[in-house]
């Protein structure tokens, strides 16, 4: 006779961009962070964000970069300056019995951290997605998901898009789009855009909780 598990309580933020400490973080079994951590991605950032991570009493944190990190792609031992998470970049891990794979890439935008060009170069980094991903965090959203700019355009990843059909995850958490925050389901995947600062850099959008 199967026993049946509890609930895992997912705390989904992102784009922080230094002002987590601004944030009032719901309790939960894992706290995961899409990217856009910093400003720049200076060490000094990335340091105050690891010690604030270390005084949050989630028992597992995760961690990918965004755009604005650039240390995570330029700098080699920069990863080992999150003491207080798993920093994950297109690896995966599992928390609290999740499988969860992070990748911080995204459709080219100017000259930012982690750019591949759409088609080919981004589609061989979400090929590389095991089938039994039950959690996807990525910095950028999926094509047509959580993906609208300001001025209406659809700017999320084509190829992301076909690799989430494929994987089909249980939550797929992502960020980078500030004006399209929020949760939304579709064919058994609960997609969360978890940007914390809206359009004008204000942590002023709530942590999303989803239970898996």
């Amino acid at each position: 006779m199967s026993v049946a598990r509890s609930p895992v309580r997912v705390v989904c933020i992102s784009d922080t961009h230094t002002l987590h400490d601004q944030l009032s973080i719901p309790e939960g079994d894992v706290l995961v962070h899409a990217g856009d951590l910093t400003r720049r991605g200076s060490r000094e950032d990335v340091r105050a964000f690891d010690a604030w991570l270390g005084s949050l009493p989630h028992p597992h944190k995760v961690v990918i970069a965004g755009n604005h990190d650039f240390c995570f792609e330029r700098v080699p031992d920069a990863r080992s300056w999150i003491t207080q998470a798993t920093y994950l970049q297109d690896e995966g891990c599992v928390v609290a019995g999740l499988r969860v794979w992070g990748s911080p890439w995204q459709p080219r935008f100017f000259d930012w951290a982690f750019n591949l060009d759409r088609g080919a170069p981004l589609r061989e980094k979400w090929d590389r997605i095991p089938s039994d991903t039950e959690v996807l965090l990525t910095h950028g959203p999926p094509n047509g998901v959580l993906d609208r700019t300001w001025d209406g355009s659809r700017v999320g990843c084509e190829e992301l898009r076909a690799a989430v059909a494929r994987v089909r995850p249980r939550l797929h958490v992502f960020g980078h789009i500030h004006e399209a925050y929020g949760r939304e389901e579709q064919d058994g995947t609960v997609f969360v855009n978890a940007c914390s600062c809206d359009l004008e850099y204000e942590p002023v959008q709530a942590p999303i909780v989803v239970d898996l």
